[in-house]
């Protein structure tokens, strides 16, 4: 069995094919459902994320991605993807209307930096590459946009493309009756990393300060199937354990396009074996999203 991580990792495949003279390709997100298990305390009210036109919010999105892979009695080995941080202008180029429920936030990225030379090297080829998301009401991502420059090398575009699918992955909707203070509901998602994993976010409206909202969330995927295809038709592994979850805390202005603040991380171990039990293959992962307000 050879190494097999690309296609186990919680988060989202970064699967599009952008060729190096692309502009831009529009990629789906999968649909949100949201579940209320406790509306809150009095006063109650329906939280839409609605900025306005011409709003310009300047956030760093920070991501990593720990990923350790065994198979069999073969030496662990290290398939992380280094810290990346991107400096975000993001700019609401189409508001919630009357007739078109959707907020359109272009996003413009600055000097990208990370703590791996090879890839600040490739950051510096990726000047000019943005991207682009689809909101609704609730703040849920419908849609990302992926605008990397014609010249930008295939690391620092991956390296971008998997930043940018980890946070609309992480990212809160609200539910569209009204809640307060202790209200807690879930949020349903799939996710396809190579095995389609069903998450639920179970969010916890702990503060609200002003219009600004500060949520807890814990979050937790399983694997919809007992078996994971491998690509290009080479046969399947079974899946014997899978956990992945995590928490953390996010802070949301409704009237911002992006979180304007916090942290969640999501680790976890799984093990997958051949049809015969033969081999085995164990990973250990960890993935990490940081919002931080940034510099105009």
């Amino acid at each position: 069995m050879t190494a097999v991580v690309a296609g186990c990792s919680s988060s989202p495949d970064a699967a599009t094919d952008i060729g190096p003279t692309s502009t831009e390709v529009t990629v789906p997100v999968s649909a949100v459902t949201t579940t209320v298990l406790d509306p809150g305390a009095e006063p109650r009210d329906v939280i839409r994320v609605t900025p306005a036109l011409d709003t310009v919010q300047h956030i760093d999105l920070t991501t990593s991605s720990q990923v350790f892979q065994q198979i069999g009695d073969q030496p662990r080995q290290d398939f992380s993807s280094p810290e990346v941080t991107l400096p975000l202008t993001a700019t609401v180029t189409r508001a919630v209307s009357n007739g078109d429920p959707s907020t359109v936030v272009d996003l413009t990225l600055g000097d990208a930096t990370s703590p791996d030379g090879a890839l600040m090297s490739a950051f510096a080829a990726a000047s000019g590459s943005g991207a682009g998301l689809t909101l609704g009401p609730t703040g849920a991502v419908s849609a990302l946009r992926l605008r990397p420059a014609p010249n930008a090398p295939d690391a620092a575009r991956a390296a971008i493309e998997q930043a940018f699918y980890q946070a609309v992955y992480r990212m809160v909707s609200f539910p569209d009756v009204p809640i307060g203070v202790g209200a807690v509901w879930e949020i349903h998602q799939q996710v396809m990393s190579g095995i389609t994993l069903d998450q639920v976010s179970t969010a916890t409206l702990v503060a609200r300060d002003g219009d600004r909202f500060t949520v807890r969330v814990n979050i937790a995927q399983t694997p919809r199937d007992s078996a994971w295809e491998l690509p290009n038709e080479a046969g399947h592994l079974n899946i014997d354990s899978f956990t992945m979850a995590g928490d953390g805390i996010l802070t949301i202005d409704p009237a911002q396009p992006l979180p304007v603040d916090g942290e969640l991380t999501l680790a976890g171990d799984q093990a997958y074996s051949d049809p015969e039990g033969t081999t085995k293959l164990a990973q250990s992962l960890q993935d990490r999203v940081h919002w931080q307000a940034g510099q105009p």
